[in-house]
């Protein structure tokens, strides 16, 4: 039932996503198209209160509870940038709207928007270790919590990747001439 949950929410937070957009750009009602993306939070909601429920009424932790917790962490940490991201390229293709924003080529800019791309990798997996933990101490010590312990240990390498990733951009900047030339 979890696996099944998870996937309905992921599909419930695109099409969201498109219903927001589709009312905010083709029915000309932003605030309208607004309000639909502010509805995505109820489905983790649910998606907790599910977990939980399955959980209290003795359910084995396992796989599918972590998967539900990191989904939670990554909506929460990169839902809103892929919200943005979506926003911009819809506005941009199909309404006339400016360019979206490029990531930077090279030199501090670069190394400044790695950091807060790491930050929001840091925020969701920070958040699914939150949840792992919240479930880990909910089932207690006589529960087998192995499959919350591993996704937390998956979590911790999400953010060691990704710290790794920003700090090589900050140690090791790229010339700006160096990708103009290599046509980046």
């Amino acid at each position: 039932m979890i696996v099944t949950l998870v996937i309905a929410c992921e599909v419930g937070f695109w099409l969201l996503l498109a219903g927001g957009l589709a009312l905010r750009y083709l029915a000309k009602m932003p605030r309208a198209g607004a309000a639909l993306l502010l509805c995505e939070p109820v489905l983790e909601l649910v998606l907790l209160i599910a977990t939980a429920v399955d959980l209290k009424n003795g359910a084995a932790p396992d796989w599918k509870h972590g998967l539900a917790a990191v989904y939670i962490g990554f909506s929460v940490g990169l839902g809103r940038q892929t919200i943005r991201w979506a926003d911009a390229r819809i506005a941009h293709r199909f309404f006339d709207g400016p360019p979206p924003p490029r990531k930077p080529a090279g030199g501090p800019a670069r190394a400044v928007w790695e950091w807060k791309t790491a930050g929001r990798w840091v925020l969701a997996a920070g958040v699914a270790l939150a949840l792992l933990q919240g479930a880990i101490w909910y089932v207690g010590a006589d529960g087998t919590v192995d499959s919350l312990r591993a996704w937390q240990h998956k979590m911790l390498v999400v953010i060691g990747v990704n710290l790794v990733i920003a700090v090589s951009y900050t140690l090791f900047p790229k010339r700006i001439e160096e990708s103009r030339a290599a046509g980046r």
